[in-house]
């Protein structure tokens, strides 16, 4: 559990820079999720379209869409995650951009631009109160009838970040913006995360 001290910091790049320098960025997998490994060799699977990874860290769900003919833009806060993402980029040969941003700016840059916007880690990463802010910014990056694509980490730990949430929640967040078209938990989590994670698909209004 974080220090309140250290809560009041979360807003700030170097809360999450500091993290990626000393190598203690739990909530990087190395490797993409596996769940949205499986949505994309699913029928469900989405057609190709903008996309937009929000908290991308270093990049592997951006790699993974971008190789199944996504045109994605990763964001993230920390610098050293953007610049470890392009190297991994570079190193696989996938085109792929990755701009250090503040999430919550992204509006004024890229109102109504993507079809897609993909969730994983940073829901749970941003104070609970700034939550109905990060719906409200998800509707205005994306088009009409856009997707929001989210791995939700649905735990009860006390504490945070990562800040929990119920399933329950999460629809009540995105309701009044968004159609609801599924949130089911997940079965294969990596092990850390099992039974703690919800899959979700979210039609923008």
């Amino acid at each position: 559990m974080e220090s309140d001290d250290s809560l009041l910091n979360v807003e700030a790049v170097s809360f999450w820079e500091q993290r990626y320098q000393e190598g203690t960025a739990a909530w990087n997998l190395a490797q993409p999720a596996p769940p949205f490994v499986s949505f994309l060799n699913s029928p469900q699977v989405s057609p190709p379209g903008r996309m937009a990874v929000l908290g991308c860290g270093y990049g592997y769900e951006a790699l993974l869409f971008a190789s199944k003919g996504f045109e994605v833009v990763g964001f993230d806060f920390a610098p050293s995650a953007i610049a470890a993402a392009n190297h991994l980029a570079e190193a696989a040969g996938i085109s792929t951009q990755f701009l250090q941003r503040d999430i919550f700016d992204l509006a004024n840059e890229f109102a109504s631009y993507f079809n897609y916007v993909v969730e994983h880690t940073c829901f749970c990463a941003i104070l609970p109160g700034r939550r109905p802010a990060y719906v409200e910014l998800v509707r205005d990056l994306l088009r009409p009838d856009g997707e929001l694509i989210g791995l939700f980490f649905t735990h009860s730990r006390a504490g945070g970040p990562p800040f929990g949430v119920t399933p329950a929640q999460i629809e009540e967040y995105f309701a009044a913006d968004f159609e609801l078209l599924s949130l089911v938990p997940v079965t294969n989590s990596v092990a850390s995360r099992q039974g703690e994670e919800h899959f979700g698909r979210f039609r923008r209004k």
